[in-house]
């Protein structure tokens, strides 16, 4: 009996600036090499448009989702017939001309070139680590978005869309997870200090405990004079064993199958889901 050809994911990882024209240019390389290499679907990084050197230069390259940047990667994808997830871009927010304040966006293209799915990162990375050297505070200028998004049914399975600090955040997965999500998606711009204490740790947390794939696409290395990224783009399979890792000194791309029944098959093995109790057990501490 012949079987289908599982379908198969790439995972990148890549160095931006705040050169748009040259970012896109090398994330557009790495979607030909993984088309061309048999990816149905090909996921890109948080701030896969640039990464500006101050607050200033960040809002003013800004875009809509009608801009120039979102066109060509929808053109890209009609033209090479694969879905793409775009995993964190610099959306203008809806009063942009009053308050001047953007989204981080996680926008997902399918291979006729239609936005199919946009969220808008809900947790927002405010973060001062004096010992590391670690100062953000992305609330500054970015809106935290308004909810969760549905898993959206793409070639590779029903893929759940978070954005980089939102892998802190169990409550997120375990929503994406009981509306079906066998994917989960963690692109993201780690810093070197966070990456190297916690980040493939909370991948594999993340996957263990949903019992899905996680693909996190990365940034790595040095963006900007004060910007470093960690790198590390991984794969990981629902039994939290990593399938890839792109490591931590270029950009790159790793393809990895997504087998459904290895999702099934961990699920039926360990229901975990089915003897989660209800809401309600675990608020009851609050009631005492």
């Amino acid at each position: 009996m012949s079987t289908s050809p599982r379908p198969v994911a790439a995972v990148c990882q890549v160095t931006v600036t705040p050169d748009k024209e040259a970012n896109f240019s090398a994330c557009k390389q790495l979607v030909e090499e993984a088309q061309a290499r048999g990816a149905s679907m090909v996921f890109l990084p948080e701030a896969f448009d640039y990464i500006g050197s101050s607050r200033e230069e960040t809002l003013s390259l800004s875009e809509s989702l009608t801009g120039d940047t979102i066109s060509k990667y929808t053109q890209l994808a009609r033209k090479l017939e694969v879905w793409l997830s775009l995993g964190g871009f610099h959306e203008r927010g809806h009063d942009w001309e009053s308050d001047r304040r953007i989204y981080n966006s996680h926008v997902i293209i399918n291979d006729e070139g239609d936005i199919v799915s946009v969220y808008r990162k809900s947790h927002l990375f405010d973060v001062e680590l004096p010992d590391e050297g670690v100062s953000l505070k992305e609330s500054a200028f970015t809106i935290p978005g308004p909810s969760l998004v549905s898993p959206v049914q793409t070639p590779i399975g029903k893929v759940g869309l978070g954005i980089c600090y939102d892998l802190r955040f169990p409550e997120l997965s375990l929503a994406l997870r009981r509306h079906g999500a066998e994917i989960l998606t963690y692109p993201s711009a780690f810093t070197e200090a966070t990456g190297a204490a916690h980040w493939e740790v909370l991948l594999r947390a993340r996957a263990i405990e949903n019992q899905c794939f996680v693909l996190a696409a990365a940034q790595v290395g040095r963006h900007t004079e004060k910007r470093r990224s960690y790198g590390h783009a991984l794969a990981v399979d629902p039994w939290g064993e990593v399938l890839a890792d792109c490591g931590g000194e270029k950009p790159g791309v790793v393809l990895v199958e997504i087998d459904p029944e290895k999702v099934g098959s961990t699920r039926r093995n360990m229901p975990v889901q089915r003897h989660r109790r209800d809401t309600g057990f675990y608020h009851s501490l609050e009631k005492t």
